[in-house]
């Protein structure tokens, strides 16, 4: 086996969010000039030694609509060893937001990289940002018409060589399959579509924590389900003891009126959760592992949500690298997602930022490097 084929035993896939640039419907929404960076920037540390806000490198506030950037973005990938993107893909009876940098992706030959889509069926409200429950834009599924032109879009994304395959079926991940009343008829729809242009069907994959092919509607549709981390592992350890005491005096604190910075916040431990999630067992044969680099979504909450405490570049390449070996040897998978490419409101990313510079990066090569000569 020479070193091509040993890096290619996994394939790493990492999440990407289209949120940065500038769109009507956020100007509407959030003000004129409202991007993710607008959220990133305002970010406030809670506590000492807080890691907020997160500055890319050398500022780097970049513009999704610039086709230099993402000429950049994959360059840098391919240089450190990700093999492709899993753009996120919004879609409300055929309004679509933030669809432009996947297009011009497409239409920009100059980027080879490897990608697929995740359909993230939400609505859009102002909870990640607020305390409302408004709803922007409801996410609906229409009918038969809407689904054919649903995938007429995905089509011309499937037939570009780039786009990547399972057996020769186009990956399509949907994140919440339990919220789509008539799932199974879209899905076999879109299954006969493809194969009338030429594939042998759509390698269908499901994203959303607790969805369980095994016993929830519909799961036979589905090839794989992705353990997306640290989503997937948190929901198991909220289930535990440990987690509802802290969440109990997280709750009592903010009740009584005490006056702490991280009364509202969920500090959890990295090494803890990184431990949890390399115990974990695969539900069974379809499951594809995941894995993360951070967590800290106060950025879109306020003085809310949850945060990963001592996570950085040295010990995710301890982790990642243990967790590429189950990829192949528990999990019996050549591709394993990660969280994320760019998700810079929520903590995970992998783009060089002014704390740890290439860091999380050299950790993925590195890593990437031990596996091959395991």
């Amino acid at each position: 086996m020479n070193d091509r084929e040993k890096e290619d035993r996994v394939k790493v896939i990492a999440f990407y969010l289209p949120q940065f640039h500038e769109f009507q419907e956020n100007n509407k929404w959030w003000g004129k000039g409202f991007t993710e960076w607008t959220t990133v920037k305002n970010a406030k540390p809670l506590f000492e030694g807080h890691n907020q806000p997160r500055v890319p490198l050398n500022k780097n506030y970049y513009n999704l609509l610039d086709d230099e950037v993402a000429e950049w973005q994959a360059s840098l990938a391919k240089q450190y060893g990700i093999y492709g993107f899993c753009y996120y893909h919004y879609w409300f009876d055929g309004k679509m937001l933030m669809e432009k940098p996947m297009e011009k992706m497409l239409n920009n030959k100059n980027i080879t990289l490897p990608f697929c889509i995740c359909w993230a069926n939400e609505n859009w409200t102002r909870t990640w940002a607020d305390k409302s429950k408004e709803i922007l834009i409801s996410q609906t599924y229409g009918n038969k018409e809407d689904w054919v032109n649903h995938y007429n879009y995905f089509s011309q994304f499937f037939l570009d060589n780039r786009y990547i395959k399972v057996e020769g079926k186009p990956i399509l991940v949907i994140y919440r399959p339990e919220i789509i009343g008539p799932l199974r008829e879209m899905l076999e729809l879109w299954n006969e579509m493809a194969k009338k242009d030429g594939f042998p069907g759509i390698c269908f994959m499901y994203q959303f924590k607790n969805y369980n092919h095994q016993k929830d509607k519909d799961g036979d549709l589905f090839d794989f389900g992705i353990e997306y981390q640290p989503v997937f592992s948190r929901w198991e350890y909220k289930k535990s003891f440990s987690f509802i005491i802290q969440f109990m005096v997280n709750n009592i604190s903010d009740l009584l009126k005490i006056k702490s910075n991280r009364r509202n916040v969920i500090c959890m431990d990295y090494d803890k959760e990184w431990k949890r999630v390399l115990k974990n067992k695969p539900r069974d044969e379809k499951m594809i592992p995941g894995a993360f680099t951070d967590w800290d979504n106060t950025p879109r909450h306020k003085n809310k949500g949850f945060i990963y405490l001592n996570a950085n570049p040295r010990k995710f390449e301890l982790y990642f690298t243990e967790q590429l070996k189950r990829t192949e040897k528990i999990y019996k998978k050549d591709m394993i997602f990660i969280f994320a490419w760019n998700e810079w409101g929520e903590g995970g990313y992998l783009e060089p930022d002014e704390c740890y510079k290439y860091g999380y990066l050299e950790a993925v090569k590195n890593a990437l490097e031990k596996y091959k000569d395991n």
